[in-house]
């Protein structure tokens, strides 16, 4: 079957392993035919000969749909228990140990979240919405993040920020400490660089940073509090909404433990690192409902 653009393919040589989109095509100087890929559920970007390539029909695709769903779900259920455990924490403080009856309301942590991926974007809104985080989306390109990222900050001005998109190392290009290996860590990297310059403190502005394979290294140096890859495996599209809610709904007062955040994703300690933060939600009263609300 002809490859096009906007097929679902996986590799031959990886054994079916993983699903792409196709989203270009180009021939090579020496005439073969070459495929553009972005991960369906996971932040890489590839290229393939299309020889490689097998087209993925909608049966085998529902199915592992399916499983990936189930893996979702499984995290969203881990995630929204470590909530109410906060929020039975949090009504006990803000009662004084359920002495008085006076209601409360929750600040959580604004974030904005920048992607290279629209698609992967709106999958990100679509579970922040349903956790309950306020979010701003934009779709920028990697490579036109770090201009833009300073503008965005004065205009949102959010207490979690979120960089990602797509990425990928290439062995042929340097060794794994050599940023030009890296499709977009460099500018996952200048973009980080750029905000911290904007905002030093790390408990002031906290920043994911990073997509499959990136330099987690570098993005953690340059200030970021959590960053991919520490291993340099794939992480999923949906991986950076599990750690910026944890932060979100974490209380200003406690620190967060790193492997606490990790826990609730679908990589955990090998696609995903940090350092100890500071939690960004805030705790008020009294809670008052107003008719016109």
């Amino acid at each position: 079957m002809q490859v096009k653009i906007g097929d679902i393919v996986a590799r031959k040589s990886y054994q079916l392993d993983l699903l792409f989109r196709v989203i270009d095509m180009k021939i090579t100087e020496s005439g073969e035919e070459v495929a553009i890929l972005y991960g369906d559920e996971v932040r890489l970007i590839a290229d393939s000969l299309c020889n490689d390539l097998l087209v993925v029909d909608e049966e085998e695709r529902n199915q592992r749909k399916q499983e990936e769903q189930e893996k979702i779900e499984q995290s969203y259920y881990l995630l929204r228990q470590d909530y109410q455990l906060l929020r039975e924490k949090q009504e006990y403080y803000a009662t004084s140990s359920y002495n008085h009856n006076e209601e409360y309301f929750h600040i959580p942590g604004r974030v904005l979240h920048l992607d290279g991926d629209p698609t992967y974007l709106q999958k990100c809104l679509t579970l922040y919405e349903k956790i309950g985080v306020p979010v701003t989306g934009i779709h920028v390109l990697e490579k036109e993040m770090p201009d833009k990222i300073v503008d965005l900050i004065d205009k949102y001005r959010p207490d979690i920020l979120v960089i990602t998109g797509h990425d990928a190392y290439s062995k042929h290009k340097g060794d794994m400490n050599d940023l030009n290996a890296y499709r977009h860590s460099k500018h996952f990297v200048q973009t980080v660089r750029n905000a911290r310059r904007k905002v030093p403190h790390l408990d002031q502005l906290v920043i994911f940073a990073g997509a499959c394979q990136s330099h987690f290294e570098s993005l953690i140096r340059v200030g970021a509090n959590f960053a991919s890859s520490p291993s340099r495996v794939n992480i999923h599209a949906l991986d950076p909404v599990y750690i910026v809610s944890k932060i979100s709904f974490t209380p200003f007062v406690e620190k967060i433990n790193v492997w606490d955040v990790l826990r609730n994703t679908l990589t955990r300690e090998k696609g995903l690192g940090g350092v100890d933060t500071r939690g960004v939600l805030r705790t008020g009263m009294p809670y008052r409902k107003y008719e016109n609300q």
